[in-house]
C-alpha cells in the first residue's frame, strides 16, 4: 500500500494520508454507537498517549528535517525553524482567542474565546477542529517536503507521521462524541459531530503540500510552523486534559509511551 501511495502526486498523497487520519477520528467517534460513556482512566491515558505522539512527531518529523534543510542551504541552521515554530505557536494562540470553543469535559460556562450563543456541540467540534488544523498541515507539509527530494525529508517519514497522527486521532473522536451522547444527544448525531471535527485535516493537508511545492524556500519555515502549532496544542490542551481527571500517573506514563512509539515509528520508517 505504501508503494502504491508513492506513485501519486504529492498533493494527492497528502489528501489520501489525511483522509486516513480523518477516518481514524471517525472510528473513535463510532464508539458512541455502542456505548454511552467511556472510562475516564481510559480517556486520560489516550489523551496522554496523543500528547506523546505529537511531541515526538514535532521533533523527528518536522523540526529535525527543518534544521537539516536550513543547514544544507548554508544559512543559520536554527533561524528558519525557530521563526516558523514561533509563528505556528502564535497562529494557534490567536485562533484560540478569536474562535469560540469548548474543551471536552468542561461545562458550557467554561467556553473560551469571544462570548457566543452557539450550541455546546458546535463549541466542542470547534475545539477539536483547532487541534486538527496543525495535524493536517503537518502531514501535508511532510509529503510536500519529501517531494522536494531533500534527504532530510523522506516519503516513509511522511507516512510515519500520518500513521502517528492517525493513532492519536482516535481519542479525539471519542472526546467529542461521548460527552454529547452523555448529555442526551442521539447516537447518530453524536457520531456525526465527532467525525466532523476531523474534516479539516484533508483540507489543511492539501494546503500544506501545495504551499511547499509552490514555494520550496519556505519548507524549513513551514515545517517549523507545523511543529509549533502542534506543540501549542499539546501544552495548551492535551496535557491539561489528560491530567485533569485525577489519573496523573497513568496519563504521564501514557505520554511517555506515546512519545516512544512515535519515535520508533519515525526512525524505523524514516
Amino acid at each position: 500500500m505504501v508503494d502504491a501511495l508513492q506513485e501519486y502526486h504529492p498533493v494527492v498523497q497528502a489528501l489520501l494520508a489525511t483522509l486516513f487520519t480523518w477516518g481514524v477520528t471517525a472510528l473513535g467517534a463510532a464508539c458512541v454507537l455502542f456505548t454511552r460513556t467511556v472510562n475516564q482512566r481510559l480517556l486520560d491515558s489516550m489523551n496522554g498517549f496523543a500528547a506523546g505522539v505529537m511531541l515526538a512527531a514535532s521533533y523527528w518529523s518536522l523540526l529535525a528535517p527543518a534544521i537539516e534543510m536550513s543547514q544544507a542551504r548554508g544559512g543559520i541552521p536554527w533561524l528558519a525553524p525557530a521563526v516558523g515554530f514561533l509563528a505556528g505557536c502564535g497562529f494557534l494562540w490567536l485562533a484560540d482567542k478569536a474562535l469560540p470553543h469548548l474543551h471536552p469535559g468542561l461545562g458550557r460556562e467554561q467556553a473560551e474565546g469571544p462570548a457566543t450563543a452557539w450550541r455546546r456541540s458546535t463549541l466542542l467540534v470547534l475545539a477539536i477542529t483547532l487541534h486538527n488544523i496543525p495535524e493536517g498541515l503537518a502531514v501535508g507539509v511532510a509529503f510536500g517536503a519529501a517531494a522536494a527530494g531533500l534527504p532530510a525529508a523522506t516519503f516513509t517519514a511522511a507516512v510515519a507521521l500520518a500513521l502517528g497522527i492517525g493513532l492519536q486521532n482516535f481519542p479525539e473522536g471519542i472526546a467529542v462524541a461521548m460527552p454529547l451522547r452523555g448529555r442526551g444527544m442521539s447516537r447518530g448525531k453524536s457520531f456525526w459531530y465527532g467525525q466532523l471535527s476531523g474534516f479539516v485535516e484533508p483540507l489543511a493537508g492539501v494546503v500544506g503540500a501545495a504551499a511547499v511545492l509552490l514555494a520550496q524556500p519556505l519548507l524549513p519555515y513551514a515545517l517549523g510552523f507545523a511543529a509549533g502549532a502542534m506543540i501549542f496544542v499539546v501544552i495548551e490542551e492535551l496535557v491539561p486534559e489528560s491530567q485533569g481527571g485525577g489519573n496523573t500517573d497513568l496519563a504521564t506514563v501514557s505520554t511517555v509511551i506515546g512519545f516512544t512509539a512515535m519515535m520508533i515509528l519515525d526512525v524505523a520508517l524514516g
